[in-house]
């Protein structure tokens, strides 16, 4: 495996920021807490089915307690088309019920610009105390609504950090630890934005664009023929 310099790490982030100084995540939530359920309904999803289930339910329910009063059956009907739909709408469910009673039945249905002035889980042990979320989601959480400079790791970064030459670890928290370490810290606010961008548009899994990749005179593309 090829690993990339300190240099050409700064290089590679510093044409990310230029091309796209200001990623966001592309789940549509109209509030923090909606912006939740849809990171746990991403799981093994696409943002863009997400999306499309989404639309329907956070005009019925979009805060955790009108989430935990909706019948199960109506919340598996809205979310039927992301896998795993049961047993993600059983955690929508039991989540909203905990952070209902536990921060109040409107918590998180602030502005997101207001988030810091709510009641809401604010640590990563708050989130994962959660049914249905993990450590991902709760990165996923940090960094969106608080700006923490943390690194959620899918299956876009796992992929992309060994051929990238950032890390050659297997798991998730291997890549998270070695991409912390190693992106400046003046980029981590928005790395993992513009790396599962990157892998979700130009760095796909088969046939990676690399004639449209603005970092392909950088890029060792370990693993790639």
């Amino acid at each position: 495996m090829i690993f990339l310099t300190e240099k050409q790490i700064d290089e590679i982030f510093n044409r990310f920021k230029s091309a796209n100084p200001a990623p966001k995540t592309e789940l549509i939530a109209p509030n923090p807490f909606t912006l939740l359920v849809s990171v746990v309904l991403s799981a093994q999803a696409t943002d863009k089915s997400v999306n499309k289930a989404t639309e329907s339910l956070y005009k019925v329910a979009d805060s955790p307690y009108k989430m935990a009063q909706l019948p199960l059956e109506e919340l598996e009907a809205h979310i039927k088309s992301i896998g795993l739909y049961k047993s993600k709408a059983k955690h929508v469910k039991e989540l909203s019920e905990i952070i209902a009673q536990k921060y109040g039945k409107d918590a998180g249905t602030c502005s997101f610009d207001s988030i810091m002035q709510s009641n809401f889980p604010r640590t990563r042990e708050e989130f994962m105390e959660l049914p249905g979320v993990g450590r991902k989601t709760a990165n996923v959480m940090l960094n969106v609504l608080y700006h923490a400079p943390v690194m959620p790791v899918d299956t876009h970064l796992l992929r992309l950090a060994p051929r990238l030459g950032l890390s050659e670890a297997k798991t998730p928290e291997g890549v998270e630890k070695d991409l912390l370490e190693k992106i400046p810290e003046k980029y981590l606010q928005d790395a993992h934005h513009w790396l599962i961008l990157h892998g979700r548009y130009i760095c796909t899994a088969r046939n990676p664009k690399c004639s449209d990749c603005i970092i392909c005179g950088i890029c060792p593309k370990n693993g790639v023929e």
